[in-house]
């Protein structure tokens, strides 16, 4: 079974992914790293070269080769804080895998993106407003939501094994 985590740039996608992949032994997949391979630079450069439009279309395209290619597998996938923002994500994420949203609140989020600016594009003004938007779409994909304050990625990384399993 592919297990796809979504939630806000900060909520430990990445991080916790990596563990449970590694818990699980299976391949641990990261969107934005997919996207960036394929580009041949990083999100910034994309966004600073291309524009927003041009790295959603990108990431369109990787998320949907990546659950063409391990739909059936057992594999984690850490997806963009903004690809359930993608035109038809939602339901395409939803039936290609297990979606598990990592829920976190503004303040943490906050806390946790605290200078972390230049690796993240869109982490400056509106955060609050972007999330808001966000919320909806992480809660469409999702069939399990686990709330990340106070937890170590490790906690977090157990609840989904122990939970969602």
């Amino acid at each position: 079974m592919l297990i796809s985590l979504c939630g806000f740039m900060g909520s430990g996608k990445s991080t916790v992914g990596a563990i449970v992949a590694d818990a699980l032994g299976c391949p641990f997949l990261d969107l934005d790293l997919i996207v960036e391979k394929k580009a041949g630079k990083n999100i910034p450069e994309i966004f600073a070269a291309e524009g927003e439009a041009a790295f959603r279309e990108k990431e369109k395209i990787a998320l949907e080769e990546t659950l063409k290619k391990y739909g059936g597998a057992t594999a984690v996938l850490a997806l963009g804080g903004g690809t359930p923002t993608l035109p038809g994500a939602t339901g395409l994420i939803r039936t290609k895998s297990l979606c598990i949203y990592l829920k976190t609140s503004l303040e943490e989020l906050q806390r946790r993106l605290e200078g972390e600016k230049e690796g993240r594009p869109l982490s400056g003004e509106g955060l609050a407003e972007r999330l808001a938007a966000r919320e909806p779409l992480y809660n469409e994909a999702a069939e399990v939501v686990i709330e990340t304050d106070g937890l170590s990625p490790e906690q977090i990384a157990d609840e989904i094994i122990i939970s969602c399993l």
